[in-house]
């Protein structure tokens, strides 16, 4: 595509009425082409989980503008992306029609492999601008397993093929050795190709879109507008920050354990607030592991930036003004500050484990903001297998909800997507029409939620049987042994587990991050997701809202007399 150039007078001073048009404009492009991407991918991972993300980064590599729907994980993805971009690549050597593509974290800014960025520049009055960035989560990217997200796992090189910062279109046109060398490295190679044909059309449809924008605002004024937008949001949350007693308040929480060897791993973070400055430091959080649960600094600094903005101003612009306001620290090596070749699949575990911390250290100075712990696992379960009758090989990939941690007003919301992953679920029309699975039980699971004043968010069970064949399982839970921990007296949600339930009615218990395991047509793989837990003491729970819990059919008669009889609730029979 050649440069955008147009005869337009350069606005000195934006009036706000300009620029909130050009805000909305800059999102609405990263929201269709959002969807386009959705709308045009082949696998369901993409298509029907959407575990994608769409953006515009500016030649600065801040971000400028972010997909509604996208996924707070996938930040630290595009934003590294295009470091990585600017250190590889002289700025005066990018064209129009070039497309970049990474996924290594350690070499091309991403956080974990099978999350492909791609990054294509957008040029006005001849001068590069900012970049249209896509982020697709591929069902498999090669390496050791299928599916590239198997535990046990326990470097880099076994999850997948490595991609650096490349040029994979250099002036429109693909550079297609490079591809070819990349899909030979990636099972299932016409899903992958269907899917990075979305991520480039997405691209061009970006392009398209702000080339439009381009006719009316000329280079001067869309940069002015990116630094306006920023710096709105900057002094939006430093003036929340303001509002937080000076101080600083520390947390500690831990992980189950890596799937390896090592368990109990601790995060602890130190908040410090100043006026309107805040640090975080993770000094004193365990060693990097030898499983895949590392999670490498842009990853963490995005999932700091998340958890800030729920706690601070959750109606903030998604733009780099969330990172600009806080400093970021954690030991080199560390299982927050990963170095190669540190295994990372299931990097987002710890992520959710970091918000649960920065949660828990601003709780006695945050009460009416903070939650109790989440589900904080995004519960992975990945089936490999062979269609029956054929060699047609299959990837199911699915990350379940489950319980939300209660507020101080609210309950917990139930079956649910916390912090960091707000993808949707594989429907069961989608799996059963795609995959040669049976879906044998889908539902909340009675119990599960911490009780308390507000209770937790119940869990998920989802019960899977393999047609006609044998297929393979390998998943990654947290909150399996230390459950989602309740505030003010609350109580602790269910954990989850995963188990193989046997037509003979007979169950064999899995651990937290299963390997490959064969599951057989004459058995179930149970998978149950964690509850949340509860806020505030369950003696103070509104009467009429324990009845509610009754009528709902999601709450035993055993779990309400233990949690709330003594407070003048009748006593219910079984």
């Amino acid at each position: 595509m050649s440069s955008i150039s147009q005869d337009k007078p350069a606005a000195s001073v934006m009036d706000p009425i300009t620029l909130e048009v050009l805000s909305n404009a800059l999102r609405s492009i990263t929201d269709e082409i959002f969807i386009a991407l959705m709308r045009s991918a082949f696998s369901g991972n993409i298509k029907e989980r959407r575990d994608h993300s769409t953006a515009i980064i500016d030649v600065d590599g801040r971000l400028i503008a972010q997909a509604e729907q996208s996924l707070p994980i996938h930040l630290s993805g595009l934003i590294g992306l295009i470091d990585a971009v600017r250190e590889k690549f002289p700025l005066d050597d990018i064209r129009p029609g070039d497309l970049f593509i990474a996924n290594d974290p350690y070499e091309g800014g991403g956080s974990h492999l099978p999350d492909i960025n791609t990054a294509a520049p957008v040029f006005v009055d001849g001068k590069l601008l900012c970049f249209i960035c896509t982020i697709a989560h591929h069902s498999d990217i090669g390496g050791a397993r299928p599916g590239s997200m198997a535990s046990g796992l326990t470097e880099i090189y076994q999850e997948g093929i490595r991609i650096p910062v490349v040029r994979l279109f250099s002036g429109g046109e693909m550079v297609k050795d490079v591809f070819d060398l990349v899909l030979l490295n990636m099972r299932m190679k016409e899903e992958r190709l269907g899917d990075f044909n979305a991520q480039f059309a997405a691209s061009k449809l970006g392009l398209r879109r702000f080339e439009e924008l381009a006719q009316s605002y000329d280079g001067a004024m869309l940069s002015e507008a990116f630094g306006l937008m920023l710096g709105a949001t900057e002094r939006r949350m430093r003036a929340a920050i303001a509002d937080i007693p000076d101080g600083t308040y520390t947390f500690e929480d831990y992980l189950d354990g890596d799937g390896i060897d090592t368990t109990d791993i601790l995060i602890r973070a130190s908040v410090t607030v100043a006026g309107s400055s805040i640090a975080i430091d993770f000094d004193g959080t365990a060693p990097q592991v030898q499983g895949n649960i590392n999670l490498v600094m842009n990853g963490l600094k995005s999932t700091v930036a998340f958890a800030l903005k729920c706690l601070l101003d959750p109606l903030a612009a998604n733009n780099h003004g969330l990172i600009s306001t806080v400093e970021v620290t954690a030991p080199l090596a560390s299982i927050v500050n990963a170095v190669a070749p540190a295994s990372v699949a299931h990097r987002v575990m710890t992520g959710m484990r970091v918000v649960d911390v920065v949660m828990g250290a601003l709780a006695p100075v945050l009460p009416q903001r903070v939650t109790a712990a989440a589900n904080g696992s995004n519960t992975a379960a990945m089936f490999y297998g062979r269609h029956p009758g054929g060699d047609r090989e299959y990837v199911y990939f699915e990350t379940l909800g489950g319980g939300g941690g209660a507020r101080l007003t609210r309950d917990g919301k139930d079956g649910v997507q916390a912090y960091l992953t707000n993808t949707t679920n594989l429907p069961i029309e989608a799996i059963e029409t795609e995959y040669p699975l049976l879906i044998e039980g889908y539902a909340l699971i009675e119990d599960s939620a911490g009780a308390g004043r507000q209770r937790g968010g119940l869990g998920i069970r989802r019960v899977v049987r393999p047609l006609g064949h044998v297929a393979m399982f390998s998943g990654a839970g947290e909150r399996f042994v230390r459950a989602a921990w309740g505030l003010a007296g609350g109580q602790s949600g269910a954990p989850g587990r995963f188990m193989l339930r046997n037509d003979d009615g007979t169950v064999e218990a899995l651990p937290t991050k299963p390997g490959m395991t064969p599951v057989r047509a004459d058995q179930q793989l149970v998978i149950e997701t964690p509850g949340g837990g509860g806020y505030g003491a369950p003696a103070e729970r509104d009467p009429a809202r324990v009845e509610i819990d009754r009528q709902s059919g999601a709450f035993g008669a055993a779990y309400l007399n233990r949690n709330y009889v003594t407070h003048g609730v009748e006593e219910l029979s079984s």
